[in-house]
């Protein structure tokens, strides 16, 4: 099963970092955020990965074609121009790397990948968001629920402390980021069956809008709880955040062994 990841957005609320980057190729803890995602789908077993490509793709292509030398130790001899080996961590990943347009809309970057994907189930993601989601049981679910498209739905965090306060105005109590207000959110991590094509008009689509709210409409849209960690790396201080999370040495979303 492919795993398809959109990464051709301009990221513009993170500018700081995606004047010069892709916003997929922005670093938590020294890897590119499209790694740690990756990482997350390759501990359930699904290797086969197919980016979507836009702005600045060229900087996600360098950085798969020289993979082999980010993980590796290695020796050149610069007379004889050999390199040799002495250790490798490199994955055991496929990865298609697609120029869907520089200005093509996430719904127009997914029907462009549709000969990529055949007549077969597959998963789908965004270049900017961790999670500790159990994969395997989210595809189960889907399997068993027999609709085009199943989406992780996830309650985030408040952006803020809050205060309870008494009635003299008196600060009873300061909470630090609660919960959201109850709401659930589309976790921007899908199971889809190439039936989903169909509800994607063109390039100017936004997967978000007419396609998820018709296949709602058609009874074709269905979620999945997931009461873990999620965090959507929008903004500079998401970045920050996760860094800090990452730093602890025990980062919420890192599933996978050393």
């Amino acid at each position: 099963m492919k795993v398809v990841i959109l990464a051709g957005g301009f990221g513009t609320r993170l500018s700081e970092e995606t004047d010069i980057k892709p916003k997929p190729m922005v670093e938590i803890g020294g890897y590119p955020i499209i790694w740690h995602i990756m990482k997350l789908y390759s501990a359930y077993g699904y290797n086969d990965f197919l980016v979507c490509l836009g702005y600045k793709g060229y900087l996600i292509k360098e950085y798969f074609a020289n993979y082999f030398l980010h993980v590796s130790d290695v020796t050149f001899n610069l007379k004889t121009g050999k390199m040799i080996l002495q250790r490798s961590n490199s994955e055991d990943w496929q990865v298609t790397l697609v120029d869907t347009g520089l200005n093509t809309m996430t719904g127009g970057r997914i029907k462009k990948i549709k000969n990529f994907i055949g007549n077969n189930t597959f998963l789908l993601t965004y270049g900017d968001g961790v999670s500790d989601a159990d994969i395997k049981s989210l595809v189960k679910y889907h399997k068993k629920n027999h609709k085009y498209a199943t989406l992780i739905a996830v309650r985030p965090p408040g952006k803020f402390g809050s205060l309870i306060l008494e009635t003299s105005g008196k600060v009873k109590k300061f909470i630090e980021k609660p919960a959201g207000d109850g709401s659930w959110i589309n976790g921007g991590f899908f199971v889809l069956e190439p039936e989903i094509f169909d509800y994607i008009k063109g390039d100017n689509t936004y997967w978000e809008r007419d396609p998820l709210e018709n296949l709602a409409k058609d009874g074709q849209l269905i979620a999945y709880k997931h009461y873990g960690f999620w965090r959507c790396m929008d903004t500079l201080r998401d970045k920050r955040e996760l860094e800090e999370l990452w730093k602890s040495g025990n980062p919420p979303w890192k599933i996978w062994g050393d």
